[in-house]
């Protein structure tokens, strides 16, 4: 490999023929540089025809098995559709919604825009994803304790994996509490063939640079239908009312999407089945490679071709506590005051290398190596309830999401990784073992 290449964990890829640059190209030349515009229609409607489709190996779980009839509103980002998701469902100051634990920060922050409380969950085995029998129990208790129901469940589909959505949408229903599913990371993620964000009342989408398909920053929304996408495109373009003049009579928001975002989305759908397949492949060559290397687990879904559909947007693998990896007794002696792993905005330089909850020092000790043979690699998730912000918030837990947190990273998965590129990536995790 060449020595001054660098591995990203995960870059979104542009389309051969330049697809993105046309569109783009054409907004300039029509002059449609806003937050509307022809390319924002029409990427619309090219999420809604994907978002519609269901395997025809599978039955969809819609009701009477009637076809799915999504609507899709093209957002700013995928954080701004969960806020608006939860504004929908009248989440205000002394509510409550029940959250998965581990998630990034953006499936959480928005409850608390509202003065909502967040009510974290922990996770299975499994699919690493919100335990639906907790999440029961956390109902129940919640409901005991406070006299109300959360108004909202948020399921994560942790790293593009499917969660158990038929239990989740079981619980849901007993309690009659509605669904957003945070897919951010699972665009093209299918649970027995149908598209994850279909199940519940919104599905979120998120295409960051770092994505499935990239709009270099944006997200959407699912609504279920029309009535509902009407009211999440007016909450979007600052709620404005049918006057000549500009007249508000309710709190709206600017998080419609620009024209320039969508030209680049309507070409990275034309690629997005070939990402999709090339996780996929990624992911095979890294249980191929790892496989019988001791300590090393790679995380994959527990019933491939059967419910579980995982686009794989990263691979993850966990180490056992007991492997021991070269310079791991160095782990957590320098205290960073940067960014790390291409993470952006890191202006908060801090004064220790340690926190109450951290990933173990084989892990951190692999990163470094990794990192310093030019490859991106990333400590999964912190699991929410154990973050600093959210120390009041309740939080229903089994360790799971702890343990993976101290056990697992993440590997580089993108489309510009390359099999010349997993080989090396794999060879310099062996070698770091001792």
């Amino acid at each position: 490999m060449n020595d001054t290449k660098r591995i990203y964990l995960c870059l979104a890829h542009m389309s051969e023929d330049g697809a993105e640059q046309r569109y783009v190209k054409e907004a300039f030349d029509t002059n449609w540089v806003v937050p509307l515009g022809p390319n924002v229609n029409a990427f619309e409607k090219d999420l809604e025809e994907f978002v519609n489709h269901v395997d025809s190996n599978h039955e969809p779980f819609t009701i009477n098995h009637e076809p799915l009839t999504k609507r899709v509103v093209a957002l700013s980002a995928g954080t701004a559709a969960v806020h608006l998701a939860l504004i929908a469902f009248g989440v205000g100051p002394g509510d409550e919604v029940i959250v998965q634990s581990f998630t990034f920060c953006a499936s959480s922050n928005p409850i608390t825009y509202l003065g909502a409380t967040p009510v974290f969950v922990d996770s299975e085995k499994d699919s690493w994803n919100i335990d639906p029998e907790l999440m029961e129990e956390a109902i129940r208790d919640r409901i005991a304790k406070t006299g109300r129901k959360p108004k909202a469940i948020v399921p994560v589909a942790l790293y593009g994996m499917p969660y158990d959505i038929d239990r989740i949408m079981e619980v849901a229903a007993k309690y009659d509490i509605p669904v957003i599913e945070d897919a951010a990371e699972g665009f093209g993620s299918r649970w027995k063939g149908q598209v994850l964000g279909t199940f519940g009342r919104y599905g979120v989408l998120s295409f960051n640079g770092n994505k499935m398909i990239t709009t270099s920053g944006g997200g959407a929304l699912i609504c279920p239908d029309q009535e509902a996408w009407q009211k999440i495109m007016w909450l979007a373009t600052q709620a404005r009312e049918a006057y000549p003049y500009y007249q508000h009579e309710a709190i709206g928001y600017n998080y419609r999407m620009s024209n320039i975002c969508a030209g680049i989305g309507r070409g990275q759908m034309t690629v997005l089945n070939d990402h999709i397949c090339h996780h996929k492949h990624v992911q095979k060559m890294y249980e191929e490679l790892l496989a019988g290397v001791p300590g090393i687990h790679v995380h994959s879904q527990p019933c491939s071709g059967e419910k579980y559909d995982s686009n794989y947007w990263l691979c993850t693998i966990t180490l056992d506590p007991s492997l021991r990896v070269k310079g791991q007794e160095n782990a957590y002696k320098t205290v960073i005051q940067g960014a790390v792993g291409g993470a952006a905005g890191v202006v908060h330089a801090t004064e220790s290398a340690h926190t109450d909850c951290e990933p173990n020092a084989n892990v951190e000790a692999m990163r470094v190596i990794l990192d310093q043979a030019g490859i991106e690699a990333r400590p999964l998730w912190k699991p929410m309830h154990k973050q600093p912000v959210y120390k009041d918030a309740p939080a229903y837990v089994n360790g799971v999401s702890e343990s993976l947190f101290k056990m697992g990273m993440c590997l580089p998965s993108g489309p510009c990784v390359s099999d010349e590129d997993v080989e090396y990536i794999v060879t310099c995790i062996k070698n770091a073992i001792i």
